[in-house]
């Protein structure tokens, strides 16, 4: 198997370290990206969702391992970027599903404390507990409450530089009513906003709608339904070349991975008068938790160091307006200069 970079959209010799997995005995099909080390050990989650072939799971962990790199440096966190895939097969239970993350488990304990797992899509909490039997440095945490505070400190800042005042009645469109889609609904309602929820589980959808007195609609919706704030909580890649003309929003943020398809399309939506805040600069609010658990952070300092993601989108934001550059292309020069070298989203 050959990848291009005209496949990925990503220069694939950047990525620092990618081992690929066949485990003949439990059936482990796997991929670990780590992406830079330079700032200090990998952290990224563990993704297990189907994908369509290994190849297509290659380019996306590479994909988010670099967002991860991004992530950290843009949050002032000592550590690199990394991700891992789960490919093969579909996630089962039981007893089956306890020997395909020990055999895992087995691969991160190889790659010596280069790479921090932790949670993400289609991993849980007793996962991680399992891995944490074969691997030494395993951060069992649920971090989605300090995303969801981060998202919402960064929508929070967004809003104020777009129209100078607060959340109240303004229209929110969730896409995820995940763990954070649902604690970012409750934080956003508690503001006052007017909240919309879309999630491929229409029922999931409707409980976190019900629950903050908001609205719903199908997920075939969120793609030009009228409000102020487009929140995407979800799978990424949601904004391209086609869509990007199609939004019917003034301020994209939201707690979802690579949401643009390609970085130009941040100048599309620039150019659109529309302002995207860039996913690595506001979700960072996970990474920060995990960094702060592992460094041992009091409870003060972690919500202190989380809330400052509200103040860096103001920010950029602000820099944005007075540069004529966009919020991304500023997002990536902040993180490659602690990086020591330029690091960018896929182009």
């Amino acid at each position: 198997m050959t990848l291009t970079t005209s496949d990925s959209g990503l220069d694939l010799s950047q990525t620092e370290e990618l081992v690929v997995v066949h485990d003949r005995s439990s059936g482990l099909g796997a991929a670990v990206a780590i992406d830079d080390t330079t700032l200090g050990p990998a952290i990224g989650g563990i993704r297990w969702r189907p994908y369509p072939d290994e190849e297509t799971a290659i380019i996306e962990v590479r994909r988010l391992a670099r967002v991860m790199t991004l992530k950290s440096a843009v949050a002032g966190i000592p550590s690199g970027g990394a991700k891992s895939v789960i490919f093969r097969p579909n996630p089962p239970g039981g007893e089956a599903r306890a020997s395909l993350i020990e055999a895992f488990g087995r691969v991160v304990r190889r790659l010596d404390g280069r790479y921090v797992p932790g949670l993400d899509m289609g991993t849980t909490l007793d996962d991680l507990r399992i891995l944490s039997t074969q691997a030494p440095d395993i951060c069992v945490l649920e971090p989605s409450d300090q995303t969801s505070v981060g998202v919402f400190a960064g929508i929070s800042a967004a809003v104020e530089i777009r129209w100078g005042d607060g959340l109240a009645d303004k229209r929110i469109l969730i896409q995820g009513a995940g763990h954070v889609g649902s604690a970012l609904a409750t934080r956003l309602a508690q503001a006052g906003g007017a909240v919309t929820v879309a999630d491929v589980d229409e029922e999931r959808a409707r409980a976190v709608a019900d629950s903050v007195d908001g609205k719903v609609i199908p997920v075939r919706e969120v793609v030009g339904h009228p409000c102020d704030v487009f929140a995407p909580c979800a799978v990424g890649r949601l904004v391209d070349h086609e869509t990007v003309g199609v939004f019917n929003c003034e301020v994209i943020a939201g707690a979802a991975n690579d949401v643009l398809t390609h970085r130009g399309t941040a100048k599309l939506l620039q150019d659109r008068g529309v302002d995207y805040v860039p996913d690595f600069l506001i979700n960072s609010g996970g990474v920060i938790a995990i960094h702060a658990a592992r460094a041992g952070w009091d409870p003060s300092r972690t919500s202190a160091s989380i809330a400052e993601i509200g103040t860096r989108v103001g920010q950029v934001l602000l820099e944005a307006r007075r540069s004529g550059r966009t919020p991304l292309e500023i997002a990536e020069q902040i993180a490659s200069e602690r990086v020591g070298r330029r690091v960018s989203v896929p182009d």
